[in-house]
């Protein structure tokens, strides 16, 4: 009788942590859509060049914007390039 009492208390100690597990996967992939937005750059959070997300006001805008760049001529595109051999402003890697 003991015996069977065990594997009863181990069957369910498994079945409450795998279902609080499973229970925490779909809260995180829930809540990360939009945590990101709130965590600083320097945490990991989103850069300060990072295009808006899709469905605001602002991704509009963003996107008017990005096909504009695509239709402008090659030429005045490159015009606003930097020439490939001007030294970087960055540091040098160190090797």
């Amino acid at each position: 009788m003991q015996g069977s009492a065990h594997h009863i208390a181990t069957f369910l100690a498994l079945a409450l942590a795998s279902v609080g597990l499973s229970g925490c996967g779909t809260i995180n992939e829930k809540l990360a859509a939009g945590a990101g937005d709130f965590i600083p750059q320097w945490a990991g959070g989103l850069p300060a060049d990072a295009p808006p997300r899709r469905g605001t006001p602002q991704y509009d805008e963003y996107m008017k914007a990005q096909e504009r760049k695509r239709l402008q001529p090659a030429s005045d595109a490159n015009a606003a390039a930097p020439a490939p051999n001007t030294p970087a402003t960055a540091l040098d890697p160190v090797h």
